[in-house]
């Protein structure tokens, strides 16, 4: 993908295809170009596993409008050279974000986080009281809550487990409010009053101390973990639209990009020149999702109700950036999707009941 300036590639969802494949001369499936998993429900929020024993593993939260929601975990059966799900677990209400624990160490205790109306940590495949480990059985490892004194509680909106010190998870709130947890000792950190209308996204940058924001106020904040009695607003949209998501590059975190709620456009910002986007990369419709690519600084992918997933290549800035290099059309809205940090020539994508694993 590296140094590509043609014309963006239009691959359609070939789905009858993709339960296909190959077997080359030694008897092993040649891998696909697209995987398609069909779940019983309508699918949201996914992540990637990172453990670097479980390549090709996602775990994908249902949106269902209801109490009962379900989580499925999910992964490439080299055997059978198709997805197939290794796990399903309840879960209250629909996850508003999921999230692996981000450590490719073998020996790490297998984590899943969640959010939804409490913080919930939940151990997959865990050992039992012989220490014989439980495959395809998740458990939940802990709920966390700020609010001990009242059975009531705000919802959480999203969060983010830092990838440097993997003790920290940041948590977003409709009261307004962000929460840096210790999930070792299970315990707030913090809890500061971050926006003036509700919190809908929270970023860690790389390292352990600043993350940012985004909320209803229609504003971008940075916050640094050692210094909390002040704030920067980096920036504000014209109007005060509500922004609904943040990512941050981990490869350049001079660079961050948000999306506004309902909006088509992706909003690239440089910590260096704030209140005005280095660029703006444009959708046919409103923008669902967007993340950075994790091994390259200037490659970002998004996706949106105009049924596509798309790459963008950012290696020209400052200058402005029209059209992506990569554009990938699903057969409904594209309701989210992450890049790989472990095999990082594929995305996920989640549309309609499906689960898509895509190389780029």
């Amino acid at each position: 993908m590296e140094g590509r300036d043609t014309a963006p590639e239009k691959k359609d969802d070939p789905s009858a295809q993709t339960e296909g494949g190959d077997k080359g001369s030694g008897g092993t499936w040649k891998r696909k170009e697209i995987y398609t998993f069909d779940l019983p429900w309508k699918g949201n929020a996914l992540s990637w596993s990172v453990r670097s024993d479980k390549p090709f593993r996602l775990a994908c939260a249902s949106y269902i409008e209801e109490y009962q929601n379900k989580v499925s975990i999910i992964q490439l059966d080299d055997a059978q050279n198709k997805l197939t799900q290794q796990a399903s677990f309840d879960h209250p209400y629909p996850a508003t974000k999921i999230m692996w624990l981000p450590d490719q160490r073998t020996n790490a205790t297998d984590l899943l986080a969640s959010t939804g109306d409490y913080l919930r940590l939940w151990e997959v495949n865990p050992r039992n009281k012989d220490g014989e480990i439980e495959e395809g059985k998740v458990v939940t490892s802990c709920c966390l809550n700020n609010n001990k004194k009242t059975d009531f509680c705000a919802p959480l909106t999203s969060f983010d487990w830092n990838s440097d010190d993997a003790r920290l998870v940041g948590t977003a709130s409709i009261d307004t409010t962000c929460s840096i947890w210790d999930i070792e000792a299970q315990q707030s950190l913090t809890q500061l009053i971050a926006h003036e209308k509700e919190v809908f996204d929270i970023a860690f940058a790389k390292g352990t101390e600043i993350f940012a924001s985004v909320g209803g106020d229609g504003s971008v904040r940075l916050f640094d973990l050692r210094s909390l009695e002040h704030s920067t607003i980096l920036f504000e949209t014209e109007d005060l639209w509500p922004l609904l998501r943040i990512v941050w590059n981990k490869q350049d975190p001079n660079y961050l990009a948000t999306i506004k709620v309902d909006g088509n456009e992706i909003i690239v910002l440089d910590v260096r020149v704030p209140s005005v986007p280095v660029t703006i990369l444009n959708h046919n419709a409103p923008v669902n999702s967007v993340c950075w690519a994790p091994h390259s600084s200037c490659h970002l992918c998004s996706s949106g109700d105009d049924c596509l997933a798309l790459i963008w290549d950012l290696s020209a800035l400052p200058h402005a950036v029209e059209d992506p290099i990569l554009a990938y059309n699903a057969t409904s809205h594209v309701n989210w999707l992450q890049w790989s940090a472990l095999q990082t020539d594929w995305i996920a994508i989640s549309y309609g009941s499906n689960v898509q694993i895509l190389r780029v």
